[in-house]
């Protein structure tokens, strides 16, 4: 019996964010394991076969030569875009030339690489896009603060020409850009340089930017909610739109367990509190939240991250379970970054529920039932396959299944999620 190619492989995801600063497409690191051979024909056909038209475009990047050229010379057109990177290309005349006919067969390839070494033209007619990285102090960017008035916004604005036109970056228009650390260069090149996508978000330097201002739902998420009520859309709908935003699921079992509400026992997950709470109660309480709602599209890529990592997690754990163990683990996930959001360590955010001990040891002690789902979460976001596959052995993960569990999870995504799925 043939073995499958996701056996021998280990794979990483990053999302990759568009100018609206939703998911605009998914980067697939694929690292070949010590000792064997992976087929890449093999596992082009099984992605394909997983992989959903509706789901964002794909592009893979292999993190070995190996892995490259054999996906240069087997990949049939129509393929998911390919990363190539530079320093590999610049180094290898067999790679250049695996690129040429790749190229002819209508492969969409990527180049991927520093600002500072774009190939030459001849070179860059073989590629699609670019992957672009920045140096250190480009990168860095600038220093963030969030500006409430117009006039601050031009000054801004001009601080932001000044620096560029100082920097030697040379941003290019239309590319992709990787591994930004500032926001103000986030928004520079998807606003002013029209950046096909950013890979990854710069977090630190957004939540250092909101710092400042009261954490609130999102106001897509409270009218989605809404919305659904109008309609009479089935209960799963509901208990969806609203883990679709962390601050709003928060919000809402805080609510839930207040003293205003006094309901005789503790609710613990957001499908009981939707049965106990009703509609019209629901209904009013959402309009409450919606004048002060947050409208920062700036924050959108954090809060889609934290709902990628709990559907992921909600897969992850052990097939056969109830349901109401996968949406407390979903829960487990999507609560553990409310301390980004809400500015407040995440023990003293958690200690304010009735949630079961499990969710609070995962996240705050990293111990429990859940701890290891959490943490392979988590570890599977990175282009770094050694938590991975530490993580595999302990918990004696099959290589096979955790791949297929992170592509499926990937291809039931939504360009604009969460906010465009209803």
């Amino acid at each position: 019996m043939t073995q499958s190619a996701l056996s021998s492989l280990t794979l990483g995801y990053r999302p990759l964010w568009g100018r609206t600063r939703r998911l605009a497409g998914i980067q697939l690191y694929v690292h070949e394991d010590s000792g064997s051979s992976a087929d890449m024909a093999h596992f082009l056909r099984t992605v394909d076969e997983i992989w959903s038209r509706q789901a964002p475009p794909l592009l893979i990047s292999p993190q070995s030569r190996q892995v490259l050229c054999n996906l240069l010379e087997h990949a049939p057109q129509g393929s998911p875009w390919i990363e190539v990177r530079g320093d590999w290309l610049q180094q290898d005349e067999g790679i250049y030339e695996l690129v040429q006919k790749a190229k002819a067969r209508g492969l969409m390839l990527v180049w991927g690489g520093s600002l500072a070494d774009v190939p030459d033209a001849d070179a860059a007619r073989c590629f699609a896009s670019s992957l672009l990285s920045l140096p250190p102090e480009g990168a860095a960017g600038l220093p963030n603060v969030v500006r409430p008035s117009q006039q601050a916004k031009d000054a801004d604005k001009e601080a932001a020409s000044g620096f560029f036109a100082t920097q030697p970056l040379n941003l290019l228009d239309g590319q992709m850009y990787q591994s930004l650390q500032s926001l103000e260069l986030a928004r520079s090149c998807l606003d002013e340089h029209e950046a096909a996508a950013v890979a990854g978000w710069p977090v630190a330097d957004t939540m250092q930017a909101f710092r400042l201002q009261q954490p609130q739902p999102s106001r897509d998420a409270l009218f989605r909610l809404m919305k659904a009520i109008d309609k009479e859309q089935s209960l799963d709908v509901m208990e969806e739109i609203l883990g679709s935003d962390p601050v709003l699921a928060y919000r809402f079992l805080l609510y839930t367990n207040s003293a205003a509400l006094g309901l005789r026992r503790g609710v613990d997950s957001l499908r009981r509190g939707l049965v106990m709470l009703g509609l019209g109660t629901l209904e009013r309480w959402l309009a409450d939240q919606l004048p002060h709602a947050c409208t920062e599209q700036d924050l959108v890529p954090l809060r889609t991250q934290v709902v990628l990592r709990a559907r992921l997690a909600e897969q992850l754990i052990e097939a056969g379970v109830s349901l109401d163990l996968q949406r407390e683990m979903y829960l487990c996930s999507l609560f553990s970054q409310l301390d980004l959001l809400l500015h407040e360590p995440v023990a003293t955010i958690l200690r304010r529920t009735p949630l079961n001990e499990r969710i609070f040891d995962a996240i705050v002690t990293r111990t429990g039932p859940y701890a290891a789902v959490l943490q392979m979460s988590q570890a599977l976001e990175s282009r770094d396959p050694a938590p991975i596959r530490q993580l595999r052995e302990q918990e004696e993960w099959e290589a096979e299944d955790l791949n297929r569990m992170l592509l499926r999870m990937l291809s039931e995504l939504r360009l604009g999620m969460p906010q465009a799925q209803t």
